[in-house]
């Protein structure tokens, strides 16, 4: 499968954004397009318009790291994007984004007794690994207790996009669902854009096409992000409101998984609630295998 739709649509969608002001342009009158004219463009990129046109048809394979670098500039690409545009031109060359494929065809798992044993000794907080797919793999017993929503009755592997955009329930659960919704997308723009020979994740994508107007909606933006670090406001059903801050940490043993841990601001009423949960959490005692 080739990925010139998606360079196409990027690089149309990342030119369409940008205003002849922003990018130190005269105006003029009677222009067409929103944002900047191809040809602006490779000007402010230092290459040929008939290049940059190549480029924006979706042709990126053999592009050069100076001329990527050059585009981004023009395009006043963030950190994340820039690093997008490299992960698909990499995958138009056939160059894997990492030294080790990632494993397809799989069921989803996260079941090393070390990554269980390093989840389990996350005590105060809420821990969890995901997969590039939003798949929930596993989680420490706090976390358990407040993905309950997610989760659900086990069975089918939890997946936090298809409930962000197919579970009514998500709307209690992410007071701001709008913005969940659009960090959800963009990180999974992404991760498709890092690996898009990924079945399950075309599969996921088809899904929720069909499925949510909305998720259609954002798919087609284009935008893409990164999780790292930041702050999130939740409505657990059993203790209100969580606002918790969280880190992403990446798991080199397994190319896609990430390990999440949310926190709250010590003597804050959200780690109050924390507290409560884990002390309910630790009268419940679920099964350690509802999910993983």
């Amino acid at each position: 499968m080739d990925n010139r739709a998606e360079v196409r649509e990027f690089l149309m969608t990342r030119r369409a954004r940008v205003t002849p002001d922003e990018a130190g342009i005269p105006a003029g009158a009677n222009r067409r397009v929103p944002g900047l004219r191809r040809g602006e463009v490779a000007i402010l990129a230092g290459v040929s318009v008939e290049y940059y046109a190549k480029l924006e048809r979706g042709a990126i394979a053999g592009a050069s790291a100076s001329v990527l670098d050059a585009i981004a500039r023009a395009l006043q690409l963030d950190d994340t994007e820039r690093a997008h545009l490299f992960d698909l031109a990499r995958a138009a060359d056939g160059i894997p984004t990492s030294g080790r494929a990632r494993r397809r065809g799989e069921k989803p798992t996260a079941s090393r007794p070390s990554l269980q044993w390093a989840l389990a000794s996350i005590t105060d907080g809420i821990a969890f690994v995901r997969d590039q797919r939003q798949n929930l793999l596993a989680t420490n017993e706090l976390g358990r207790v407040f993905y309950s929503p997610v989760i659900g009755d086990g069975g089918r592997t939890p997946n936090l996009a298809r409930f962000q955009f197919l579970d009514p329930a998500a709307r209690d659960f992410y007071p701001d669902w709008d913005r969940f919704a659009q960090m959800c997308v963009g990180v999974m723009r992404a991760e498709a854009g890092r690996d898009p020979h990924d079945p399950a994740m075309q599969e996921l994508v088809g899904e929720l096409s069909t499925r949510s107007e909305t998720f259609r909606r954002l798919w087609a933006a284009h935008d893409v992000r990164t999780h790292g670090t930041g702050t999130k406001r939740f409505q657990h059903p059993v203790v209100g409101e969580l606002v918790v801050a969280y880190e992403e940490l990446a798991v080199t043993a397994e190319p896609g998984h990430v390990m999440l841990i949310y926190t709250a601001e010590p003597g804050s009423p959200s780690a109050e609630r924390l507290g409560l949960l884990a002390s309910w959490a630790a009268t419940q005692r679920a099964d350690p295998s509802v999910v993983g």
